[in-house]
């Protein structure tokens, strides 16, 4: 029998009604065969990265969810791409354009893949306030693969300037 993997995921939404989607794709993620929800950060209202200038305006809001799961990742990634597929994900050329639903693997315990479709640790986790915030509120202390410090170190030693706080309610 295969053994339990951990799984951080990112997920987050910057068009229709952000925190619905969220809470509907945490459901479905939920449902999957063979996984189970461990752990749920906060919800956090972020400002844009990377997008065009008139995107600017469209704030995300982004969480983390920790899974664990026999799943080999491969197969929980194309799950997870069908249920942001059916939750209005379109994918297009401008792969920063608003979204209704973005949910990337950051990590799956120890592995380390540097596939096209599915590079593990997600390879801009660790520069980015919008995942590193949540991932610090439920896994602080963890060092990911490649990583020599905390999350919670290297979410201190981030400049200042990209705009995260925690959004009020629950999903």
């Amino acid at each position: 029998m295969q053994t339990l993997l951990e799984v951080g995921l990112s997920l987050g939404s910057n068009l229709g009604d952000r925190v619905a989607t969220l809470a509907r794709a945490k459901k479905l993620i939920a449902t999957i065969d063979g996984v189970k929800i461990v752990s749920a950060s906060s919800l956090y209202e972020t400002e844009p990265v990377g997008v065009r200038q008139e995107f600017q305006h469209m704030k995300f809001i982004n969480a983390v969810l920790i899974l664990k799961t026999r799943l080999p990742v491969a197969a929980l990634h194309s799950k997870l791409a069908d249920i942001e597929h059916e939750l209005g994900r379109v994918r297009l050329d401008d792969k920063y354009a608003p979204r209704a639903l973005d949910i990337d693997v950051l990590y799956a315990g120890e592995i380390v893949s540097d596939e096209t479709q599915l590079m593990l640790p997600h390879p801009r986790w660790a520069q980015r306030r919008f995942v590193l915030q949540p991932l610090t509120e439920v896994r602080g202390n963890l060092i990911l693969p490649g990583a020599n410090k905390t999350v919670r170190e290297l979410l201190a030693e981030l400049p200042p300037g990209e705009g995260v706080k925690i959004f009020p309610g629950s999903w």
